[in-house]
């Protein structure tokens, strides 16, 4: 479990995070949602140990991570997964050397137990004969799925994906997310998803945040949410068509 607990931060004179606590969930997709500027995005990253905080507490099983120093850190690191929102994946390597890139970062594993790992990773994201590829070889969904290959590589407790649908087409996107939540029923992973897709709150939000101008104004879950008189909450969920149409047949 991650817990978030009072926590601030600002730039400058902006204050981005005011006062949030929080915990998310192992097993279960954990959503934080908002507009963009709302501050999810500087809430991901804090609780990632990107961002400083200038009060409060990150707490990972009991742990108090922003206390901890680098070594103490880097060991929580290690059990984190990351599916950034482009991919990120190295385009001067091939898909099978990017899944590998954590193995060979944080392990000692021998060169063909990488690559026999890094096989069962991408075999789980139902990607077949495409090691040899590169990024520029392969479609914007393919590079999400070994992303999220990637990112369980190293078997993680933890795992966040930022806007992971951002530029995908609606299938793809549909692809996407349940992917993520069998993987997070599977390996029992704490998830944290942030994103502003709708349609990614009605498929897999077990538990769902809304940010709203870098506090937290809502919490609960996928089918609460439509059922709330929080005015900008509404706004954010009922921009949707889709959003609009399921709530007139609630």
């Amino acid at each position: 479990m991650i817990e978030v607990k009072r926590i601030y931060k600002s730039f400058g004179r902006e204050n981005v995070l005011d006062d949030i606590s929080m915990s998310f969930e192992v097993g279960k997709t954990n959503l934080i949602i908002g507009r963009s500027g709302s501050g999810k995005t500087v809430l991901l990253k804090s609780i990632v140990g990107l961002h400083d905080i200038d009060r409060g507490k990150i707490i990972y099983d009991n742990l108090v991570f922003n206390n901890l120093d680098l070594s103490a850190k880097k060991e929580i690191r290690k059990e984190m997964g990351m599916l950034f929102q482009g991919g990120a994946l190295f385009d001067s390597a091939t898909v099978e050397e990017n899944v590998m890139f954590p193995l060979d970062m944080f392990t000692n594993m021998h060169a063909d137990e990488k690559r026999d790992r890094a096989n069962e990773c991408l075999k789980r994201v139902n990607i077949d004969n495409a090691n040899h590829l590169y990024p520029s070889e392969i479609s914007g969904g393919m590079k999400k799925r070994v992303a999220i290959a990637r990112a369980i590589a190293l078997n993680p407790k933890y795992l966040f994906c930022d806007e992971p649908n951002s530029g995908l087409d609606p299938k793809t996107a549909l692809v996407i997310d349940n992917l993520i939540k069998e993987i997070t029923e599977e390996y029992q992973t704490t998830t944290i998803v942030n994103t502003h897709d709708m349609n990614s709150v009605m498929e897999i939000g077990d538990k769902v945040v809304f940010i709203y101008k870098g506090k937290k104004w809502w919490e609960g879950t996928s089918k609460e949410i439509f059922n709330t008189d929080n005015e900008a909450l509404n706004d954010f969920v009922f921009a949707s068509n889709l959003a609009k149409r399921i709530r007139k047949s609630i």
